[in-house]
């Protein structure tokens, strides 16, 4: 991995680091961003070696979603959403599908997003499966898909009569067959991160067939994955926290007081024993679920504090929404709802309304 480390975050650091604030805001730059770690084949890495992927073992894809949350947070939630797409189609049992998608993700040949936070809710599906000769009639409302003339298409989630989700490939674009169609919404005025192109789509009457079929999954399987991977998100909070830190580093430069240097000592501290503790956690089965709720919670705090932190010690300069300090200050904003469930939100708060 440390090759793979060694690689990023040259490519973060030379193409990334220098634009992210207008990575933030331009989808052009965004997908130049994206496609400079496409050219090192780093879009899949978790899909096997003979699909072009590197295998990557748990920890250390949390440690390249760190890396580059740390530099851009618009570049670590789209890229996110392909590498999403290229874990499920490595899991599919749609071998023909297979060959068409998987050696083309690596290097970003084909790019793929994602729709299926709607299985998270309650109630009345948003989106709806009825099983049909050779496949399915997809209908419904997907409300986020990011990636609008970025990525080529999305992996939808949609629900069966039974409980099951039915997951399958649809078009990233306005399309309209012989009885069914796909549309889009305007792009989402969003408080960071607006260059993702996050939209929402309203599908009617589209047929899925089998052979665009990636996989069936049991009902409830969105909540038992989200249980299972809570900590997974924690690398995103993690790497904005560390950006609010080498914020505040630079900031340091110019302003020599004690006071900024020991609140970079301090954060510094609280981060690294956070990030530590999440390893030690994924690496014992043993770990109960409301330890790794508290260390999901204290790793989006920790990205809370420490924007703040950069906000503070970068003054009146902040204010201006071009600024460092703000651009990573309104990630953070973004990674304490980012794939949030009501036990995160619940000990979110916990957190937040500890008295010091």
């Amino acid at each position: 991995m440390q090759n793979i480390e060694e690689i990023t975050s040259s490519i973060l650091q030379s193409s990334v680091a220098p634009k992210a604030n207008e990575i933030d805001s331009n989808p052009e730059l965004l997908k130049t961003a994206l496609m400079s770690l496409g050219k090192s084949g780093l879009l899949a890495l978790q899909i096997p070696r003979k699909w072009g992927g590197l295998e990557l073992k748990q920890q250390d894809f949390f440690n390249y979603q760190l890396l580059v949350a740390r530099y851009s947070g618009a570049l670590a939630f789209l890229q996110t959403q392909h590498q999403s797409a290229a874990a499920m189609l490595a899991s599919s049992e749609n071998d023909l599908l297979q060959q068409q998608y998987l050696p083309h993700l690596s290097h970003g040949k084909i790019l793929l997003g994602v729709g299926f936070s709607q299985l998270r809710r309650s109630g009345e599906p948003p989106v709806k499966a009825f099983p049909t000769t050779g496949g399915y009639y997809i209908e419904g409302t997907v409300p986020w898909i990011t990636g609008w003339n970025i990525f080529q298409e999305f992996i939808i989630a949609a629900k069966l009569p039974d409980g099951r989700a039915v997951f399958g490939i649809l078009p990233l674009e306005e399309t309209i067959t012989l009885n069914g169609s796909i549309s889009f919404s305007e792009i989402m005025p969003l408080c960071a991160m607006n260059s993702t192109n996050t939209v929402s789509a309203t599908v009617k009457n589209w047929f899925l067939p089998d052979e665009r079929v990636v996989s069936l999954k049991p009902a409830n399987w969105v909540h038992h994955n989200d249980k299972q991977k809570v900590l997974r998100f924690s690398a995103f909070a993690l790497g904005c926290a560390f950006a609010g830190i080498d914020i505040m580093i630079a900031v340091s430069k110019t302003k020599s007081f004690d006071f900024i240097a020991d609140a970079v000592s301090s954060l510094q501290a609280e981060v690294n024993e956070c990030r530590n503790t999440i390893e030690a956690a994924n690496k014992n089965p043993d770990t109960d679920f409301a330890n790794k709720l508290h260390l999901r919670s204290t790793s989006i705090n920790l990205a809370q504090r420490c924007a703040a932190a950069a906000v503070t010690v970068s003054s009146g300069a902040a204010n201006h929404k071009n600024h460092g300090a703000q651009r990573v200050y309104r990630e953070s904003l973004v990674y304490t709802v980012f794939g949030q469930t009501t036990a995160i939100m619940e000990a979110t708060l916990k957190i937040l309304s500890c008295r010091v």
